[in-house]
């Protein structure tokens, strides 16, 4: 579709330059040492709690989109916020504005952002027998967003670049296999924020699950019976649940500790109630949809081994059992375009917005698709109406530019552009945006 050129590459670092900032990443060694709100120990902390609560604001939108959204259940949603507030009472960080989603995406994964924002997928709720369960996956996160893991883990790596001259973070879209489905399609998610945690985060994070939930007034056994189920799920259906080993790394030390904790620590919570019947009656309405995001999970595993025919068979079995689901309806959307399917993908696109209107992604498909039928009028308005939905995506940014170039619109192409190279200027959009930009302007278009 895009034709490039390399932008010029960023100059080398001198030893002066290079002393220089090292000394300044010393002086933040010094100035960026914080109390660690869970152990009390010091901790090198080069982000603020203001900055924590910022950068989850501005990218948590951004992967719930990349997940498909939040469920249109608002029992399920309001009972999940209801099911996380209670437990974060008996945090170390309680003041946080923390906040619990479910998101559409049928892979199985939980996740917390910085400043408090916590989500679960459609296909780990599914996974779990009861409510001290929940409180046990709820729980752990928690226990990320207390030990501020996530702020931890951007200190190191701001030190890190600061030492060799320049601050990034790579944007990248979660879900295992998508990675170049998501390149093509231009999309953006906010998976270096997600990033993997180590086996000791995981660790405390597990020990302080435990301690939240059981101070919630949870049985102790729901931390077991999580770990029991993803130990089952990563030997019998690993493409499932392989996100989230890659993020939350899972091991049978994990569930003997936690065996042994409840056994020791914990053992007189043992006897607390699990809350399974609130658990079943609360996501009735999701475990009705079992047989369609069995099959969605199918698709998109044979999404990532790029056999797409296969792919298409299971998605339009889930469409067939929810005709209705726009994950589903998504999902086959984005099969059809990376086969170059547009008026196709196109379709599916325009029947997923019809299903779930202020959800961005929809629009996002169907503008690509637009683009690559030469409809650059109507890709406009699809990436303009993304735009209303989720501002702020620097590829939506690029592609209304390249449908203004298409029009032949090129001062309103090139203002697209510009305001694109200035969040990015690595990659194909960027080389493409920078060269005509240089050709505009030797032509006195701009």
């Amino acid at each position: 579709m895009i034709s490039v050129l390399p932008v010029p590459t960023t100059r080398k670092i001198r030893r002066r330059e290079f002393l220089r900032l090292s000394s300044m990443a010393a002086a933040g060694l010094i100035a960026g040492c914080a109390t660690n709100p869970v152990t009390g120990k010091s901790q090198l902390m080069l982000v603020s709690e203001d900055k924590e609560i910022q950068i989850d604001k501005q990218h948590s939108p951004y992967q719930f989109s990349a997940d498909y959204g939040t469920v249109q259940d608002k029992r399920l949603n309001d009972y999940i916020d209801r099911t996380g507030k209670n437990i974060t009472a008996h945090t170390h960080r309680a003041h946080m504005p923390y906040n619990f989603h479910v998101v559409n995406a049928t892979y199985v994964n939980a996740y917390a952002f910085p400043g408090g924002t916590i989500a679960c997928t459609r296909g780990i709720l599914l996974s779990l027998d009861n409510e001290a369960e929940l409180s046990a996956l709820l729980g752990h996160e928690l226990g990320h967003v207390n030990a501020r893991h996530t702020a931890e883990q951007m200190s190191k790596g701001m030190l890190t670049q600061a030492v060799v001259g320049g601050l990034s973070v790579a944007a990248s879209t979660a879900g295992a296999g998508y990675g170049q489905m998501a390149s093509q399609l231009g999309q953006f998610g906010a998976g270096a924020l997600l990033a993997s945690y180590s086996r000791d985060n995981e660790r405390e994070a597990d020990a302080l699950g435990m301690e939240y939930m059981v101070r919630a007034g949870y049985s102790s056994q729901g931390m077991v019976g999580l770990m029991d189920v993803l130990r089952s799920m990563g030997k019998h259906k690993p493409s499932a649940i392989e996100l989230m080993f890659s993020t939350h790394p899972m091991s049978d030390e994990r569930y003997r500790t936690a065996v042994e904790t409840v056994d020791t620590k914990y053992k007189s919570a043992k006897i607390k109630p699990m809350y399974r019947e609130r658990y079943m009656d609360n996501t009735a309405k999701l475990r009705s949809q079992k047989g369609a995001i069995d099959e969605m999970q199918k698709g998109q595993k044979e999404l990532a081994a790029k056999n797409f025919s296969a792919a298409d068979t299971h998605l339009r079995k889930a469409i067939k059992l929810a005709p209705n689901d726009y994950t589903a309806l998504v999902m086959i959307s984005k099969s059809q375009l990376v086969q170059k399917k547009w008026t196709v993908g196109r379709q599916y696109a325009e029947m997923a917005q019809k299903v779930y209107p202020a959800e961005a992604q929809a629009y996002h498909l169907s503008g690509f698709a637009k683009i690559q039928m030469k409809d650059f009028e109507g890709a406009l308005e699809e990436f303009s109406s993304y735009d209303k939905k989720l501002p702020g995506n620097p590829n939506i940014t690029f592609f209304k530019g390249y449908a203004y170039e298409g029009m032949e619109k090129y001062p309103q192409a090139g203002q697209e552009y510009q305001r694109y190279l200035q969040v990015t200027q690595e990659g194909d959009y960027a080389r493409h945006a920078y060269q005509r930009l240089q050709q505009w302007r030797a032509k006195g278009y701009i």
